[in-house]
């Protein structure tokens, strides 16, 4: 059975038991898609029983180091694990092109035999194809961030299951839509500021959107009980609300 599994739970500042955000999602056909890459999923990956090399996809969210410090560390280990595989990296042009400037910067193209990475930009409008393929059918909207940012819709071919992830934003029309009739939707509650959302403002996403269950992802940790975020959510979502924590699994 398809499945998403947690790789990061935090925000911008993680913690020993709390990652920054990415996650995987793996497919009935052999699709291992790795959202945003934060940190380094190498050990996620084998910890979860997932060989590096059969990772297919990665889709970063926007440019930001939470986000996407990772993929540098994570393409030199495929790399040097004899990675032979296309990987093809999905984002908004403002992402890809950034990181594959990063890329140039470690002077990439000097590795020998290195495997084919493919960069594919996604418009940024409501709505986007990202990536299909025999296991997901996945589509983007904007998200209101501080820097160019997505969202993503995830379609499980097999079971005909919706996932919603609302990526960094504050409260948007267009998450609302994004999260429509969702089986789940992992809602980040890093706080109502400026770029980000509270726990009750995701609780009002949820509830707008008509989702059967809510996570909460990409919170503070460290100085304060993240626990808490639950029932601030439950004031104004009445479904099923929960942390989503590291290494935590989701049928599909």
């Amino acid at each position: 059975m398809a499945r998403l599994v947690i790789f990061g739970s935090a925000a911008a500042v993680s913690d020993a038991e709390h990652d920054n955000t990415h996650f995987l999602l793996q497919g009935d056909y052999g699709s291992n898609i790795l959202v945003d890459c934060g940190s380094n999923p190498l050990v996620k990956l084998r910890r979860c029983a997932v060989h590096p090399g059969a990772l297919t996809d990665m889709i970063l969210t926007h440019f930001h180091p939470d986000h996407v410090a990772g993929v540098p560390i994570l393409l030199m280990q495929m790399w040097l694990l004899h990675h032979q595989r296309t990987l093809n990296v999905y984002g908004l042009h403002h992402c890809v092109c950034r990181v594959e400037r990063m890329m140039q910067s470690f002077l990439w193209d000097t590795w020998p035999d290195f495997f084919p990475v493919v960069f594919h930009p996604v418009a940024e409008q409501p709505a986007q194809p990202v990536l299909e393929n025999e296991d997901f059918r996945i589509t983007s909207w904007p998200t209101r961030h501080f820097i160019p940012t997505i969202g993503l819709r995830i379609e499980v071919k097999t079971s005909g299951r919706i996932v919603a992830y609302s990526g960094d934003t504050e409260p948007t029309p267009d998450i609302v839509q994004l999260a429509c009739g969702a089986n789940l939707l992992l809602h980040e509650a890093a706080g109502g500021s400026a770029g980000h959302s509270s726990a009750a403002q995701a609780g009002q996403t949820a509830a707008a959107a008509g989702v059967q269950q809510l996570e909460l992802i990409h919170y503070r940790v460290g100085d304060s009980d993240p626990h808490r975020l639950v029932d601030e959510a439950q004031t104004t979502f009445t479904g099923p609300v929960a942390l989503a924590e590291d290494l935590k699994e989701y049928e599909l």
